[in-house]
């Protein structure tokens, strides 16, 4: 039986290998004659059957084999790239992942006969043709001779040949075969090397038979072995082939074949060695290093349970709550004592502890960081699909991949980001024919991109589509309810199309399993603001619409602008923060017994921080008030305070299940003196209070 972790490792490389294999198979639907591509492919598919066959998981094991004969096909280029046979592999990787999902219990039970006929169907138009070699493989193999700890396979004493060996290889060489040395080095770093052994075991005596194995094969499958082994195999390959094939299974960092000389052929060559598979040597390797090489033996990883970077975060928020408090008790101590040299050693001290609190906060953020890759990998596939289900042309294209985020941050945009790309598709663009007559090329354009901005990570979207017609969206929103015409007639342009977020609002007259049932761009922006994220849009009819999100680096430490309300102190997070305001108690007016104050022509309604939280403000009678504007898509909201602390990066903490849920709060912060702050929920008090102007009455203001 295998352990869990051993079962984790497995399914991690599964979702690995699937994902290589869509993304190739993307590729391959573009430049149908790309050996590297199917390579990737292959060697995908090979490693899964092999895994899952050493697991005991066998439907997935043979559904693998039956997609890897396809591929063999290909490769002998017996087998044509058609839409429907794409189609298939794609069907088939489905399944594998259903199948996954069966093993883990989160799916039901799968049926692959289905699929297994349709393959089945494809193999049945041609005969399996032997293994050809791959051009496009054979510069890989050469390229990745270095193994991780410099252990290379040329170095690798081989062992004794034995009389009954000898026999044994005279016999076969009498009948044709080729009896070869096979030295394996796999990577240093390789989990479940047993299990990589076995994979090279079953490939190499798919096409001869093994005599030999040092260590012996039982200490290999027991994992009993350091990262490397040699076998002696009897083929009538060449030495090329059995080289392309061992290089083949994932984490072989190194392979050597060369001939078995026996007795009698010793004295005239003591090594002979093919010169594709001729491997440089260690000097050469240090010469001239190439940049696969550099990679490889810079490429150190450990896996690390999720939840001890969580409780790593955890403790250096309580690192930055202490450095605050710190920089505060130095502050005072140098007000009281001066610049004598303890107070100095102290402000030393204290600057060092915070650079390096500083230097330990990012790094473990860096540590849950993932590549929005994580996320983004599983778009082009469902573009595809909804493209061809709506009978369009799309050209998909990703940047910025290789972008990270919070692990939490990533868990959570991926549903929002699914909803905008099919809206884009079906709303954005439009029909081959209608391009054509518009002007525009037949196929659409689509452009995911990931950045950097400051302290944020901004992930645009945009498409060069219909958009969307401010006028047309003014009807609709009088169609369905939404606001009187009369209230419609006086909404600015930008006021239209925020509407598109309105709950139930879909410009489709027609419902389909793609979009029209007016869910998910509501969704969208809740869910982005969950996690103190923001999302704005604009669109030019004709040209397309582009959506750009903005989110955190993490979600555990944010910067915020401090506030007092009497003798407490509460944090405004800075993602909803449109401005502050200083204004006159005269310049507030009452409009349907709501405050409101005029600002730069227009209409924003106040709320008393006083009024949300039942507190007692100290400044209620002074006649100058602050303000912070909150605002969230087209709601804007006032907050009246009675002062303005300023910026400060603070640890979220929860109110924990004593509290519970208390509205419009979101959390607690540590203050530098020790205190606690209370960290207040803008979507809150913008839902509850913040309005357009119109639903404050304009012209009643002015």
């Amino acid at each position: 039986m295998f352990s869990n972790e051993e079962i984790a490792v497995f399914m991690e490389e599964l979702d690995e290998k699937i994902q290589v294999i869509s993304d190739n198979l993307l590729t391959m639907e573009k430049e149908e004659d790309s050996p590297e591509v199917l390579q990737e492919i292959f060697r995908a598919a090979h490693t899964i059957k092999g895994s899952s066959a050493v697991m005991g998981y066998d439907r997935m094991s043979t559904l693998t084999h039956q997609i890897e004969n396809l591929f063999e096909q290909l490769r002998q280029h017996s087998l044509p790239v058609t839409a429907p046979l794409i189609d298939t592999l794609f069907e088939a990787l489905d399944t594998l992942h259903a199948l996954r999902d069966e093993i883990t219990g989160e799916g039901e039970e799968v049926d692959t006969s289905a699929v297994t006929a349709k393959i089945a169907a494809f193999k049945e138009d041609t005969e399996l043709g032997g293994t050809s070699e791959d051009p496009g493989r054979q510069t890989n193999s050469s390229e990745t001779k270095a193994a991780v700890d410099n252990t290379a396979a040329a170095d690798i004493a081989l062992p004794q040949l034995e009389e009954t060996d000898e026999t044994l290889i005279a016999q076969a060489q009498l009948k044709g075969f080729n009896a070869y040395w096979v030295t394996v080095v796999l990577d240093r770093h390789t989990q479940m090397k047993e299990v990589r052994a076995f994979i090279v075991f079953e490939t190499l005596q798919e096409k001869g038979e093994i005599i030999k194995s040092d260590p012996p094969a039982e200490d290999v499958q027991e994992g009993n072995f350091e990262h490397h082994f040699t076998v002696i195999l009897l083929t009538e390959e060449d030495t090329d082939h059995i080289t392309n094939l061992a290089t083949s299974v994932a984490d072989v960092k190194d392979v050597r074949v060369h001939e078995v000389l026996l007795s009698r052929d010793a004295a005239e060559e003591e090594e002979e060695v093919s010169p594709s598979a001729t491997l440089p040597t260690r000097a050469d390797q240090q010469q001239k290093p190439t940049q696969d090489q550099k990679k490889i033996s810079t490429s150190k990883t450990v896996r690390v349970d999720v939840q001890k970077l969580d409780t790593l975060m955890n403790l250096v928020g309580e690192l930055v709550i202490d450095r605050t408090r710190l920089n505060r008790f130095t502050d005072v101590f140098e007000s009281q004592y001066g610049s004598d040299d303890l107070a100095e050693s102290l402000m030393e001290i204290s600057s060092h502890l915070g650079q390096v609190t500083t230097d330990l906060q990012d790094e473990i953020m860096k540590a849950r960081m993932l590549p929005v890759s994580y996320v983004f990998n599983r778009f082009p596939r469902m573009v595809r699909d909804i493209a061809q289900k709506m009978n369009k042309e799309v050209e998909f294209t990703i940047e910025g991949k290789e972008t990270e985020l919070d692990r939490n941050v990533i868990e959570i945009i991926g549903d929002p980001l699914i909803h905008l790309l099919r809206n884009s598709i079906d709303h954005g663009i439009e029909p081959p024919e209608e391009r054509v007559k518009a002007g525009k090329p037949r196929k659409g354009k689509v452009q995911l991109k990931a950045s950097y901005v400051e302290s944020h990570i901004v992930i645009t979207l945009e498409d060069d589509g219909k958009g969307m017609d401010p006028e047309k969206l003014r009807s609709k929103i009088v169609e369905k309810g939404l606001i009187s015409a009369e209230q419609a007639q006086r909404l600015h342009k930008r006021e239209i199309l925020d509407y598109i977020f309105a709950a139930g609002f879909s410009t489709t007259e027609n419902v389909n399993d793609i979009s029209g049932r007016g869910v998910g761009m509501d969704i969208v922006r809740s869910q982005i603001e969950q996690i103190n994220g923001s999302v704005e849009f604009n669109s030019i009819p004709g040209q397309g619409t582009t959506f750009t999100i903005k989110l955190p680096l993490t979600l555990a430490i944010i910067n915020a602008l401090m506030v007092t309300l009497g003798k407490h102190t509460y944090a405004f997070p800075l993602t909803h923060i449109v401005e502050t305001l200083a204004i006159e108690q005269d310049e507030i007016k009452l409009v349907r017994h709501s405050e409101v104050v005029i600002v730069r022509g227009s209409v924003l309604p106040l709320v008393r921080l006083s009024s949300v939280f039942n507190q007692q403000s100290d400044d209620e009678e002074n006649s100058r008030l602050y303000v912070v504007v909150l605002g969230s898509g087209d709601r804007k909201v006032g907050v009246v305070v009675d002062r303005l602390l300023g910026e400060q990066e603070i640890v979220i903490k929860s109110l924990g299940s004593y509290m519970g849920h208390v509205d419009n709060l979101s959390g607690a912060t540590i203050l530098g003196d020790g205190k606690v702050a209370l960290i207040v929920d803008p979507r809150g008090i913008i839902k509850e209070s913040g309005t357009n102007a119109e639903d404050v009455g304009y012209a009643e203001a002015n």
